[in-house]
């Protein structure tokens, strides 16, 4: 089907968003017609001063509005332990548990030859500079279990071994409410793995 050409063009960008089809796309621009202006407007300048004010933070490249990140720059925060993330969402995710203290280092991407993507390519010199020039009694690896997030993780460890600091990774397992025979079996393997005596 034909659109007049701006509706055109709106669902062709609401489709370069990440899981965003033809469908969910035309839906997202039929809603932004519905809108008052000043909603649309808003919307447009949220966007705009997203992308302008938003920066990595020189430390531990996260995203943030100011350098060095609000997380960085805390009194109250562990320094002498660092989470290791693949990406920026990945630490929100767990900062929203409210559990975690320490500081983060966020490399923004893994290892993954098939992509072209090596160690040079990611925030790895960086993490291990912190480590040299800073006391870090701990690494914690917060890497996704994929084929990536396995080489990255081996990768570091390996890399972390000379400096004599503790590196750990977060375990993985069966989700809370969730039933054995629907679990596949890389999850049952991680999580009879990564068992804990009770």
């Amino acid at each position: 089907m034909e659109y007049t050409k701006p509706l055109q063009k709106l669902i062709e960008y609401f489709q370069k968003f990440p899981s965003i089809g033809p469908k969910t796309a035309q839906r997202l621009a039929l809603y932004v017609l519905k809108m008052d202006t000043y909603e649309v407007q808003s919307f447009a300048n949220a966007m705009v001063e997203a992308k302008t004010t938003i920066k990595y933070c020189s430390n531990c490249f996260n995203i943030s509005q100011n350098d060095p990140c609000e997380i960085c720059s805390s009194p109250i925060r562990q320094k002498d332990v660092i989470c290791v993330v693949a990406e920026p969402k990945d630490l929100m995710a767990i900062e929203k548990t409210n559990e975690y203290q320490g500081q983060y280092h966020v490399l923004n991407g893994l290892i993954s030859p098939i992509d072209g993507i090596g160690p040079d390519d990611i925030k790895v010199k960086e993490l291990l500079l912190r480590v040299h020039k800073n006391d870090i009694k701990e690494i914690i690896l917060a890497l996704n279990p994929s084929v990536e997030g396995e080489a990255t993780a081996l990768y570091l460890s390996k890399l972390l071994k000379p400096f004599g600091v503790k590196v750990s990774r977060i375990s993985y397992g069966i989700p809370l409410g969730s039933e054995l025979e629907y679990t596949d079996e890389l999850t049952l393997i991680r999580a009879i793995e990564t068992r804990v005596e009770v």
